[in-house]
């Protein structure tokens, strides 16, 4: 069974984005630093490019590692976005495979101006 079944059994759809990914961090249990080609994570992030809109809570499938930072595929918007490291605020949290289908139906997209 998804870590993350109990979440999408109670989701109401009237949940904040904050409350739902506060529920995921008490449930997802496997953290990493430095994320693995291939692997599903959601992390808080905050943009440092000024004006533009960024999810503050991206869900991704990492495609790649560099020095500056990764890049993934973000399923809330459904584009590949760059992450720097600096901007990272928090661990990243491993979605596991059979998860992902679970993660995706929560509606957790933070959507946020970049100041």
């Amino acid at each position: 069974m998804s870590r993350l079944q109990p979440i999408v059994d109670s989701f109401t759809g009237v949940e904040s984005p904050d409350s739902i990914f506060e529920q995921l961090m008490e449930v997802l249990d496997n953290l990493e630093i430095i994320p693995e080609g291939g692997k599903f994570y959601t992390f808080i992030y905050k943009a440092k490019t000024p004006n533009i809109r960024y999810d503050e809570f991206p869900l991704i499938a990492c495609t790649s590692i560099d020095k500056w930072g990764f890049t993934g595929f973000n399923f809330h918007w459904n584009l590949t976005r760059n992450y720097t490291w600096q901007e990272c605020q928090s661990q990243l949290y491993v979605i596991e495979a059979n998860e992902l289908e679970d993660a995706r139906s929560l509606s957790y997209a933070k959507f946020k101006m970049s100041s």
